[in-house]
């Protein structure tokens, strides 16, 4: 495979994706060494929830994905500025968010405690639900650690990783050396604001009134505002939907491309085009002009929900570099192994997918991997692969979008590919996407809205049979 033995490996990130990635590196049984690296007091990752918004902090426009490592505000537990506690690092997570999964789909396999949750759980119940998911490897995260330079150390034939830590509470700086590293950091950091004509000078005329989805948290500060949403993301969509109840109608939605509605009534949504201009503030009008000519005017905010580049200041030494544009990850064979250093494997860089169970996925593959038990193919056909993607799919944002599920297919070609190694007892494995979740899969729009449309009682809802829909029967090669 091009690369040392591995028994020392680290795990960047204790979020979903860390936790998958070190529960299937244990179930190998071969690995000496095993550290979770994670910069917060928890586990959880983007689940977690604090009142910390520093929207001040948000550069507009921000098109640089090459930014540095967030540094963490030291906060009491009802989220105000205080003497050191634990690390808070700011997250898209809202105050009344919901899961725009279902229940079954979105539990881990092994673990089916989130179905006693609303059909659309909570973001409370979601983050317990990882809390506890997380315990059996508990003992392995390094906590309030941050990562901030994994580079390239050659002793001889063998190459490893250096990693460079910082206990964040003492300061303490720390390097050791691992045969293998996972990324498992998410990509929630770095937001997307496209650099839009006039919007310079809209900022500094009307500071605040520009923002972005990571620092929403509550509808409060909108009430009876003129408010514009850039985004039709599910995100944004129920962004907009907690907003509406108490800012003025309609909410104007900008958007490229329209989106199945899953939040019941539009009467007060207006869909707009692509925002082309930011009318100088000398029109004294606050107004925008969209790509269709149209103008609206008098407008106390615009929130865009315009998502995240990649970006891994703490892999900055690596060439060929990972993050050019910050629209993908670069040099990635099946999302996954970086091909010219396989030895550094990332989990969790689709987007557009059932999160949880297509990182076990990925996790069992890498396992394997570096296990042993499975080889990779040589770089060409590795190359051929991404060359392929980018053919398809483009070398920007669509690389790694896995939507119309394509998730499935992918999370099944995970699995098969895993099951490749020669069987052993006790084997850890993920079970394949049933037809049942499939037919789900493809409706998630219209259960979501009829959920919504249940109102109040929609907490009282906890599968999809009970809202009318029966996927029972369905053939997979419908779905597939």
């Amino acid at each position: 495979m091009g690369y040392n033995v591995i028994r020392k490996v680290a795990v960047i990130g204790g979020g979903p994706a860390g936790i998958a990635s070190a529960k299937y590196l244990l179930a190998e049984k071969h690995f000496d060494v095993i550290d979770i690296f994670e910069q917060r007091a928890s586990t959880g990752g983007v689940w977690n929830y604090s009142n910390y918004a520093p929207s001040e902090e948000l550069t507009i426009p921000q098109t640089n994905p090459h930014q540095p490592l967030e540094e963490p505000k030291w906060l009491s537990a009802t989220g105000t500025v205080a003497t050191p506690s634990h690390p808070i690092f700011a997250t898209p997570m809202y105050d009344r968010l919901e899961s725009n999964i279902p229940n079954f789909l979105m539990r881990h396999p092994d673990d089916s405690s989130l179905e006693e949750q609303p059909l659309f759980a909570g973001r409370e119940s979601v983050l317990d639900y990882l809390n506890r998911y997380a315990d059996d490897v508990r003992y392995l995260i390094k906590f309030q650690t941050q990562v901030y330079d994994v580079r390239r150390k050659s002793d001889g034939d063998c190459d490893r990783w250096l990693v460079c830590t910082r206990d964040l509470k003492s300061g303490k700086v720390s390097e050791r050396l691992y045969d293998a590293v996972v990324i498992a950091s998410g990509h929630f950091s770095v937001p997307v604001l496209p650099d839009i004509s006039g919007i310079r000078a809209w900022d500094v005329a009307y500071p605040g009134v520009i923002t972005h989805s990571k620092y929403y948290r509550k509808p409060d500060g909108f009430k009876d505002k003129n408010v514009v949403v850039v985004g039709n993301s599910f995100s944004g969509l129920d962004i907009a939907n907690q907003i509406r109840t108490v800012s003025k109608h309609p909410v104007w939605n900008s958007e490229r491309s329209k989106k199945p509605d899953f939040q019941g009534s539009e009467k007060w949504k207006k869909e707009m085009a692509e925002i082309a201009e930011f009318i100088s503030p000398s029109d004294a009008r606050r107004a925008l002009r969209f790509a269709d000519g149209q103008v609206v005017s008098e407008v106390d905010a615009v929130m865009f929900c315009t998502g995240y580049y990649y970006s891994f200041p703490f892999l900055s030494s690596l060439q060929p570099p990972v993050v050019v544009t910050g629209e993908r990850v670069e040099h990635l064979y099946q999302h996954i192994f970086y091909m010219d250093q396989p030895s550094i494997a990332f989990v969790g860089m689709p987007f557009k997918v059932i999160p949880f169970r297509t990182w076990e996925g990925q996790a069992a593959v890498i396992a394997r991997v570096w296990s042993g038990r499975l080889q990779l193919p040589g770089k060409q056909e590795m190359r051929a692969w991404e060359t392929d993607r980018i053919a398809d799919r483009g070398a920007g944002r669509n690389f790694h979008d896995l939507s119309r599920l394509e998730d499935f297919r992918y999370h099944n070609n995970m699995v098969d590919w895993a099951l490749q190694a020669v069987s052993r007892v006790n084997d850890r494995i993920p079970p394949k996407w049933s037809e049942r979740d499939a037919s789900a899969r493809k409706d998630i729009p219209a259960i979501k809205k009829a959920f919504a449309d249940k109102g109040n009682l929609r907490h009282l809802v906890r599968s999809v049979e009970e809202l009318g829909f029966d996927f029972r029967g369905q053939s997979m090669l419908k779905m597939f």
